[in-house]
């Protein structure tokens, strides 16, 4: 078995240890910097969509839009009393989302303030919350106006056709190609290629169109789409 020698005296050693440089204790590491706060939970992309462009966002340089469309009755399940969910609607704006056709997007692109009145366009963003974020996440990434862009989002929204089947009020279940080949079926200005569905635990939470520039309708290149076999589609509730 191997033994320290005892008989060294101790001055000596701390002398070899110092002219070795083996004694010194090294400084330790840095800190890991602290995670920053996330940022509005209530419009955050879903995990099927890639990752942010790595590049710095600069407005206006993108490829297309993404028109999310939300099915409010299955956010309304679960947040009852957001403002949008009064009327109880069925398809409404979630969001015009600048998208690049390899997946990524650009967010955050300045920090130009939003719309000088907000309230005009109650109607297309009834939360007065999501609409600034709206505007600060993506809109400063379209390249115009917070007007210009809003009134871009509203005719966008407005050009769509929803399908009768969702008028219905009690649950259903369909394939999510049924979902979009209805769509197309209903808007012969967008092909099925520029549809995309999002989905969550099987149920459907928004129908997506991909559109260029001038809101004409485009393929949905680097956007994913639901792979569940069937979704449920919760029922839209009686107006008030």
């Amino acid at each position: 078995m191997r033994t320290t020698p005892s008989h060294l005296p101790f001055a000596a050693a701390s002398l070899l240890c110092l002219l070795a440089l083996a004694c010194q204790t090294p400084a330790p590491p840095a800190a890991a910097p602290q995670d920053q706060a996330a940022g509005p939970a209530a419009d955050t992309r879903s995990s099927r969509h890639a990752s942010r462009a790595p590049a710095a966002d600069t407005p206006g340089v993108f490829d297309f839009y993404l028109l999310n469309l939300s099915w409010s009755p299955e956010f309304c399940s679960t947040h009852p009393g957001k403002p949008e969910c009064a009327a109880h609607p069925g398809f409404v704006l979630h969001g015009l989302w600048p998208q690049n056709t390899g997946g990524t997007y650009p967010e955050n692109c300045s920090r130009a303030p939003g719309p000088s009145n907000p309230s005009s366009y109650r109607d297309i963003f009834p939360d007065a919350g999501l609409l600034q974020h709206e505007w600060s996440t993506h809109g400063t990434c379209s390249g115009l106006a917070p007007d210009a862009y809003l009134a871009l989002a509203r005719r966008a929204i407005t050009s769509v056709t929803v399908p009768s089947t969702f008028n219905q009020t009690k649950s259903f279940s369909l394939t999510p190609d049924a979902i979009l080949s209805q769509f197309a079926a209903s808007n012969s200005a967008i092909p099925r290629t520029s549809l995309a569905l999002s989905c969550g635990n099987n149920l459907l939470t928004a129908v997506e169109v991909c559109l260029d520039k001038n809101l004409h309708a485009v393929s949905c290149s680097g956007v994913r789409t639901c792979r569940a076999q069937t979704v449920r589609v919760v029922p839209r509730g009686s107006p008030n």
